[in-house]
């Protein structure tokens, strides 16, 4: 079969493997000038190792990418360090990791034992359906009462879905922290490497990849689902397009006005941004990788912090890697429209390092060696109450033309592990 892939990110690329590999003719286009879309990264020229644009790791539970990779022969390249992870509470920087964690709060005895006995029922209850049924804040409030909740896992949900945190269903948290583990992997050289070393691997077995070529057009012509590139007409027996839903119903007309059409157009997400600080110091002196920021209010400009995380990259990966550069993300998720994916860069980056100093009270901006901003206006879905009703099916009713995205990965979060399994479901479904 003549099969034709929209998009060279990690869901694109799993499709290819299996599909090049079962002896089809696979044209991959991407619409960017490197492959990998939002697991991609970025080298400055001091640096041996890519860095992601958006922070990223995998966990040792994340069986399908390591599964990939020894398919691939590069099962050794992938490592699993073990970083330390942490939050703010009451201004002070308080480990995360250690078991069982509520006993190191700032909680009563009774908001502890109820924090941890919680943990540990989402931790060991087997099933993510009835979850969905109820939101996380109802289900915390219920259960783990408002000390906790209020102290916790709150400030951690506005940060994180702004407005819309009290929307959020309980089977996307069950999720969040079923499958997590103490240790986290990364591939030699960065995430980067491994993206590449995908489309090495589908290209040298027959696969092709154009670069800079967005897909303007998928419509039918003699039944036949046919692309619209640069202006022409491509006919294939199957399409797979791995785009947001915006995008899909854009280049899809005629799912207009289809149940189908309604239910990616209903589909709710937020978007993402990273500030990347390469700086002579170190932020995090007590070694803490990442740090989870509390959020008050769904707005900004009210909370302590204007971004949710703070992760120091070098305090997981070795420096030196990095020509001695100490790298921290500033990272948040908001809405598309939110005025963050409106301001300059520099008054993004002015914005977020003038919290700085409350976390070390001896950082300056002298500190600063270079700055990146990256935005994604589409990075996380937000999964509302029995939401696995509301996911449109992975084949379009348009014959030959299949449809997976971040929004489809449910209960589980989205990520590369999640988008490998996507993407050779899909695969196994358009050999059909």
């Amino acid at each position: 079969m003549k099969i034709a892939i929209i998009g060279a990110g990690v869901t694109g690329m799993a499709a290819a493997w299996d599909l090049v590999r079962a002896g089809h003719d696979v044209t991959l286009y991407e619409a960017e000038s490197a492959v990998g879309g939002l697991a991609g990264g970025f080298r400055d020229e001091n640096w041996a190792w890519s860095l992601e644009k958006f922070y990223h790791h995998w966990f040792q539970s994340d069986v399908d990418v390591q599964k990939l990779a020894e398919e691939m022969g590069v099962r050794d390249q992938i490592i699993f360090p073990r970083p330390k992870t942490s939050f703010w509470i009451d201004g002070k920087i308080l480990r995360s990791e250690i078991s069982p964690s509520a006993l190191f709060l700032p909680l009563s005895l009774i908001a502890k034992l109820r924090f941890g006995a919680v943990g540990a029922f989402v931790k060991l209850f087997p099933f993510w359906k009835p979850l969905e049924r109820i939101t996380a804040d109802t289900f915390f409030m219920t259960f783990m009462g408002e000390e906790a909740y209020g102290k916790f896992f709150r400030p951690l949900l506005i940060g994180k879905f702004g407005e819309q945190y009290d929307k959020v269903n309980m089977a996307w948290m069950w999720a969040r922290v079923k499958t997590r583990t103490l240790r986290l992997g990364i591939f030699t050289g960065g995430f980067q490497a491994f993206l590449d070393t995908m489309a090495k691997a589908i290209t040298e077995r027959g696969a092709t990849i154009c670069l800079n070529t967005p897909v303007e057009k998928i419509e039918l012509v003699d039944l036949k689902p046919t692309l619209t590139i640069k202006g022409e007409p491509i006919t294939f027996d199957r399409v797979l397009t791995t785009t947001s839903p915006k995008l899909l119903l854009k280049m899809a007309p005629a799912l207009a006005n289809t149940s189908y059409g309604d239910q990616a157009a209903n589909l709710s997400s937020i978007g993402a941004l990273c500030v990347i600080l390469a700086t002579k110091q170190q932020l995090l002196t007590d070694g803490t990788y990442w740090l989870n920021l509390p959020a008050n209010s769904p707005d900004k400009k009210k909370s302590r912090f204007p971004f949710l995380a703070l992760v120091e990259h070098t305090n997981w990966m070795d420096k030196a890697n990095y020509g001695g550069d100490h790298l921290l993300y500033l990272g948040d998720y908001v809405p598309a429209n939110h005025e963050y994916f409106r301001l300059s860069d520099e008054e993004v980056i002015e914005r977020f390092t003038a919290a700085l100093p409350t976390i070390n009270p001896a950082f300056t901006q002298d500190w600063i060696r270079k700055a990146w901003v990256f935005r994604a206006p589409y990075a996380q879905p937000v999964p509302y109450i029995n939401h696995s009703e509301d996911i449109p099916a992975l084949q379009t009713p348009l014959p030959g033309v299949f449809w997976g995205s971040m929004s489809q990965v449910y209960p589980w979060d989205r990520g590369t592990n999640y988008a490998i399994r996507m993407g050779r479901e899909l695969a196994q479904m358009m050999l059909k």
